[in-house]
């Protein structure tokens, strides 16, 4: 179920705390192990998700749980170092709060990254993942429930929910960087438990080249609210069905905090362009 209320409360506590003048035309998701991708940004105020009404409190390791408002390249923006996901016990109103509320303070655009583990193998773990579309295997929606019109339509489209111009301009700007940028389809699964080889087997005959528990909730409600929408993914390691290694989140943590020197050089780029 959408919620109107908790979005607006805390929209009034955020304004109040951010410095005048402070216009968001940004928001960007620091997901499981990068938050320090964050780095760049010209801090100019700190909030603690627990500080803001109705927000919930982030429980996974790897996830800072604060939202830092700054500029990053002359541009202001919203950084959400940490997210919520479905497997933690949140609805999906909950996991795209902060979604919803960066679109009303003014975000038009929005970059989505996470962790994610490969399912090509022709995609090598550490390396970055532009996201050309995504298979939704949670079971859930944002969007459930009575519909918020000054959000968005009832029936969004959803035919292009990963904006051609953003992927575009992340790949020159990669090319640019000479960092290696791949493309795919992100698979979006409810966890918090890891894949079977069959499911990997499964998901890749699927199309998917990514799977990940995230993301999907949060830019399906973008897209709803008429956001430009940007996934990148960090492979964390690779899911081979007929190799299988077990892996952890330790594990998971140090790969994705080992590739955020190259997502925060990308993701910076890129703002630094719109």
């Amino acid at each position: 179920m959408l919620d109107e209320y908790a979005a607006k409360r805390a929209v009034e506590l955020i304004e109040r705390e951010l410095p005048p003048g402070f216009s968001p035309r940004v928001a960007v998701i620091y997901g499981t192990g990068l938050g320090q991708a964050a780095r760049e940004i010209g801090e100019t105020c700190s909030l603690s998700y627990s500080d803001i009404p109705g927000f919930p409190h982030t429980t996974v390791k790897g996830h800072a749980g604060r939202l830092v408002a700054g500029r990053l390249r002359g541009v202001d923006i919203l950084a959400w170092l940490g997210r919520f996901h479905l497997y933690e016990g949140y609805s999906p109103a909950e996991v795209c709060l902060g979604v919803r509320v960066s679109a009303l303070l003014g975000a038009r655009t929005l970059i989505a990254t996470n962790a994610a583990g490969s399912l090509n193998p022709l995609h090598n773990s550490g390396e970055l993942l532009a996201i050309t579309d995504h298979v939704n295997l949670t079971g859930k929606s944002p969007l459930v429930g009575p519909n918020v019109d000054a959000w968005g339509p009832r029936f969004p489209d959803m035919s292009r929910v990963y904006s051609a111009r953003l992927l575009a301009l992340a790949g020159e700007e990669a090319m640019r960087l000479r960092l290696r940028l791949e493309r795919g389809v992100y698979a979006g699964v409810h966890g918090p438990q890891l894949e079977t080889p069959a499911e990997t087997r499964m998901l890749r005959m699927m199309g998917a080249d990514a799977v990940g528990m995230s993301t999907v909730m949060e830019v399906i409600a973008a897209r709803h609210m008429g956001l430009e929408v940007l996934g990148l993914s960090c492979l964390v390691n690779q899911n081979l069905p007929d190799c299988m290694a077990e892996v952890t989140i330790d594990e998971v943590i140090a790969a994705a905090e080992k590739a955020g020197e190259k997502l925060s050089t990308l993701v910076a780029a890129v703002v630094k362009r719109l």
